[in-house]
């Protein structure tokens, strides 16, 4: 009895280390790391962990609104579902609402994404780093491309979620303590909160249907706290799907390929109706009242969070590349000077030529 829990202790031990390689990112020894990779959660958020009844080590959540500039941290609680723990104002994210489609095109990812502890990035130029996955199956079998798409500091982007250091610092080391053991967690990157009145404001978007697409995934959550299971078939994604009763083979997804035969879990499938059924009724009274649809196009490099508007002046600009600037008229460039110094072009809100428009070193400092 003695030797088999000495043995059983020495397994988890090993275990235990194995699962501590990969957060140390990319192999690095710990005693390596960078003192800021390492630092500890503030008291204070330590303090709200257990308020909340959430293990310092429980899964968390992450989910991004563009339009709003928000970045939720949620977080497993004792009793398996996730709550939300905490909402970090976003401080810069550039290109406009909708997906990454290609390298060079600004845009911040939207869609369902996992991340790994080998995508854990200690020693970014941007203080501290978080690559979101992207592209991911969806993205590949759409031909989207791009990399090295992430949430760090130093509240600059170009096709990132930026934070300032200090947030990035609270986010990264509730990451690391969530990868303890654990092989990954999900990141939810969205245009805005998918509610009816915002599907109705974008409703002329040429994403639209994207965007409905993400908003399954989006309701499983929301009416159950649980993470949805994900997966990709015939270009598409798919929620919380699994085999028909009685089914011969479990289920494969092949991305480009036809979806096979499945049920969504019913118990999530309810839930989830029930809500979709509420925002279609809601959504179909806004279009009888005729709704004010939003512009395709903000005319804006990405945005930020209106806290961070006088600590940061003049780090939203116009845009440098436009997704449905072909119908646009083309205007004169007016140039101006930002308060930072640095000279750009007004174009009254549009900026057609992105070689045109000036722009400050770090614009172009990271990847897209």
């Amino acid at each position: 009895m003695m030797r088999a829990t000495v043995v059983r202790a020495l397994v988890l031990t090993a275990v235990f280390a194995a699962a501590l390689t990969p957060v140390t990112s990319l192999g690095e020894d710990s005693n390596q790391l960078p003192p800021r990779a390492t630092k500890e959660l503030p008291p204070e958020l330590l303090s709200l962990l257990r308020q909340k009844k959430m293990p310092k080590h429980s899964p968390i959540l992450v989910r991004i609104f563009k339009e709003e500039a928000e970045l939720e941290v949620w977080k497993q609680d004792i009793t398996g579902h996730f709550q939300l723990l905490k909402i970090f104002p976003i401080c810069r994210w550039s290109g406009d609402l909708g997906p990454k489609l290609h390298q060079g095109d600004r845009q911040a990812p939207e869609g369902f994404y996992t991340v790994t502890p080998e995508l854990m990035n200690p020693n970014s130029n941007y203080y501290l780093a978080i690559n979101t996955g992207y592209p991911n199956s969806f993205d590949k079998a759409n031909n989207r491309g791009g990399s090295l798409l992430m949430i760090h500091g130093d509240c600059s982007s170009s096709g990132c979620y930026a934070m300032t250091d200090e947030q990035i610092s609270e986010i990264y080391a509730l990451a690391r303590d969530s990868l303890l053991g654990r092989p990954s967690f999900q990141v939810q990157a969205y245009p805005f909160r998918l509610t009816p009145a915002n599907l109705a404001r974008h409703r002329t978007n040429p994403d639209f249907d994207f965007w409905k697409m993400l908003k399954i995934g989006n309701d499983h959550f929301e009416a159950t706290h649980l993470e949805p299971k994900v997966d990709v078939c015939n270009r598409r994604y798919v929620f919380d799907a699994q085999a028909p009763p009685n089914a011969p083979n479990p289920l494969v997804f092949n991305p480009t390929g036809k979806c096979p035969a499945f049920v969504v879990n019913p118990k999530i499938a309810r839930l989830a109706l029930e809500k979709q059924r509420a925002d279609e009724l809601e959504y179909a009274q806004l279009l009888k009242d005729d709704v004010p649809a939003a512009p395709m196009y903000s005319g804006l490099d990405g945005g930020m969070n209106e806290v961070f508007l006088a600590r940061f002046p003049g780090r939203v600009t116009l845009a440098k590349v436009l997704p449905y600037a072909s119908y646009l008229p083309q205007l004169p460039p007016i140039p101006w000077v930002d308060d930072d110094g640095s000279l750009t072009s007004k174009f009254f809100g549009i900026c057609f030529d992105r070689y045109v428009c000036s722009v400050t070193e770090a614009d172009y400092a990271q990847s897209d």
